[in-house]
């Protein structure tokens, strides 16, 4: 088993959602969602209670291009090591990520699978009676989802969402907050103009530097790598913020489907040195998204699960702070380089991502700075 490839696969399943909840759910709007809540949600379905004869977990790993459970729970193990680990202690960025599990009680919880869920997935399989409490479970939810995010995630399941005939729900909480390896001086933040897809425009601050910074020039748009201040030794996770910033003022929908129509996309784009910078200015924002997906998942065969997941990002002068919380509903049924501008004053995409593993954390789309959600 080739775990690097396997990886690679399911970030490539990461960008294919990414264009699709993009020019569906949230077509041309601010959004964020996080890939990585999502998978680790999905790889706690296929080996949950009832998962040797349930359909939907059959259906997993073909939807996350793995060849199997195993080769899930390999990859779950990687990302749980480099990219869920906190590195707060060590001068790094907090990473806090809490799962969750709730159960009907007419469902079966062997022994081992009891023992995976809370040695391997650090969850507890909480055994609930929907039928009676389903209303109840559903605020429980959204109280654990509310304090595993530092407050930041909200009412994650709407009222309604959880009928009586649910047979399970799994939750991944994920926090995140990292300050930039080279701080922007609040002195060189000035409002500047940002051009809006109507051919209007509004006044937002930007953040400037005059230090050089990683980005590379490719036909169509530009790359940004933003890193973030990494914590000390190897064990920990190397992180940065990605801005993608096509060249065209209207040019964003093209490039996110082009992101996720070509293989290797993310990891054949990344700036690898430093350039003199002539004009730098990234726009702070700060956007919550929420969504529900159901159809999105059936086109894939995932028939009879909702996802509801709510994401939000904030950036400033001094780094990036982003939560997000996911639930699954089961019904039953050195070389001379010339100096580059990177103007971000109009729609583009942002990711924050793990270096080591390539794992999309976060990934978004601005298209108004100056709307906070």
């Amino acid at each position: 088993m080739d775990v690097r490839e396997a990886l690679k696969k399911q970030n490539e399943v990461s960008m294919f959602l990414s264009w699709h909840l993009f020019s569906t759910v949230a077509k041309r709007s601010n959004s964020v969602f996080s890939p990585a809540s999502m998978n680790a949600v999905f790889t706690m379905m296929a080996s949950g209670p009832g998962s040797g004869s349930s359909v939907i977990a059959d259906k997993i790993p073909s939807f996350l291009r793995s060849s199997s459970i195993d080769e899930l729970n390999s990859v779950f193990s990687v990302i749980a090591t480099f990219v869920f680990a906190d590195g707060s202690h060590i001068g790094g960025p907090t990473v806090k990520v809490v799962n969750g599990a709730w159960i009907d009680q007419s469902l079966y919880i062997d022994p081992s699978t009891n023992n995976l869920f809370y040695n391997f997935f650090k969850s507890v399989l909480a055994s609930v009676d929907f039928k009676s409490k389903a209303e109840e479970l559903r605020m429980e939810v959204n109280a654990w989802a509310l304090h595993c995010t530092n407050g930041f995630i909200k009412d994650l399941l709407p009222h309604g969402s959880v009928p009586e005939d649910t047979i399970w729900i799994y939750g991944n909480a994920l926090y995140f907050k990292g300050a930039w390896e080279d701080k922007f001086h609040k002195s060189m933040t000035k409002d500047q103009d940002f051009h809006l897809l109507d051919g209007t425009s509004v006044s937002v601050p930007f953040m400037s530097s005059h230090k050089n910074q990683y980005i590379k020039a490719y036909d169509g748009f530009k790359v940004l790598k933003l890193p973030f201040r990494q914590g000390l030794g190897d064990t920990s996770g190397s992180f940065s913020m990605y801005f993608y910033l096509p060249d065209e003022k209207y040019g964003l929908d093209n490039l996110v489907e082009r992101m996720a129509s070509s293989l290797g996309f993310l990891d054949s784009h990344i700036p690898t040195q430093k350039v003199d910078v002539g004009d730098i200015r990234i726009p702070k924002f700060k956007i919550e998204f929420g969504f529900s997906a159901l159809k999105t998942f059936n086109i894939v065969g995932l028939d009879r699960v909702e996802v509801y997941q709510k994401a939000c990002v904030e950036i400033d002068e001094e780094g990036a702070e982003a939560a997000t919380a996911t639930a699954v509903v089961g019904i039953f049924g050195c070389a001379f380089v010339k100096r580059i501008d990177f103007v971000a004053d109009h729609p583009f995409l942002f990711m924050i991502r793990e270096d080591k593993t390539g794992t999309p954390l976060f990934v978004g789309q601005i298209f108004d700075p100056s709307k906070s959600s």
